[in-house]
């Protein structure tokens, strides 16, 4: 048994150390341009914009739509790495060696999820940073932040790992974040805050999941929730990780979409 735990152990080491090598070796590419990005965000909706807008939910528009940036980053990042990496690996037919191999279908999924959750992490971080150089940020909640950011990296990564595993080619892993993933976030309280909307469509956008993810952090940074309840935004979030974990599991056991 013990034996057992030591060989799961270091293949979990070894997946997760090749994943976040993977995207640190080539920093440039992976760290740098969304961060990039953002700065023009800030600059182009913060400062210009901003300006003419005003205060949003009782705070400077900049200030508002720091944390909104910061979670659409980390989204974009944890799902593009793994959803490329899985899909790579699939591609080059090599994922078929893990499949064989005796390592559980838990530690590759925790391999490359975590991988994925590390970029997204990373990013978010250097984007606050960012952010920081703009306005005045204060932590309102620690733990509300950390636990909104993590289980935002973590839903994604999984995400994009089902997604990897449904891809036949390389276009097929760039639909759903273009097509899904990109109007979910601007439409899910990014900019604007949902009581600004009339009716239906303050409604219809509680039936946006990133809506609690990006509210939850930003209530975690300013303390403001937007008209989304906190507590069940965690709720939602978690249900939703064990569903994606349970999906991916039952994909990798009964083999949906690796085996030709």
């Amino acid at each position: 048994m013990a034996s057992e735990w030591k060989y799961q152990a270091v293949a979990f080491n070894t997946i997760f150390v090749r994943e976040v090598r993977r995207f640190t070796r080539i920093w440039p590419q992976t760290l740098l341009p969304p961060v990039i990005t953002m700065a023009l965000y800030f600059i182009i909706f913060g400062t210009v914009i901003g300006s003419r807008i005003g205060e949003m939910a009782g705070f400077g528009y900049m200030t508002f739509v720091v944390p909104g940036l910061a979670m659409m980053s980390v989204i974009t990042n944890s799902f593009t790495n793994v959803v490329s990496s899985f899909f790579s690996s699939k591609f080059q037919r090599s994922v078929e060696e893990l499949l064989v191999s005796p390592v559980s279908n838990s530690i590759i999924l925790m391999g490359y999820v975590l991988g994925g959750t590390v970029r997204g992490l990373l990013v978010g971080i250097l984007v606050m940073m960012m952010g920081a150089f703009f306005v005045d940020l204060q932590i309102y909640s620690v733990p509300i932040t950390l636990l909104a950011v993590f289980m935002t990296a973590v839903l994604f990564a999984l995400g994009g790992f089902i997604n990897a595993i449904f891809a036949r080619k390389f276009d097929d892993i760039s639909i759903i974040p273009t097509f899904v993933l990109m109007p979910m976030t601007y439409l899910g309280g990014v900019f604007y805050s949902i009581e600004l909307l009339p009716e239906p469509w303050r409604s219809l956008s509680m039936l946006n999941p990133i809506l609690y993810q990006v509210n939850a952090f930003r209530y975690g940074i300013l303390g403001e929730d937007g008209g989304v309840n906190v507590t069940m935004a965690f709720v939602v979030m978690g249900l939703a990780i064990a569903l994606f974990t349970v999906f991916a599991l039952w994909l990798l056991r009964t083999g949906k979409g690796l085996r030709s």
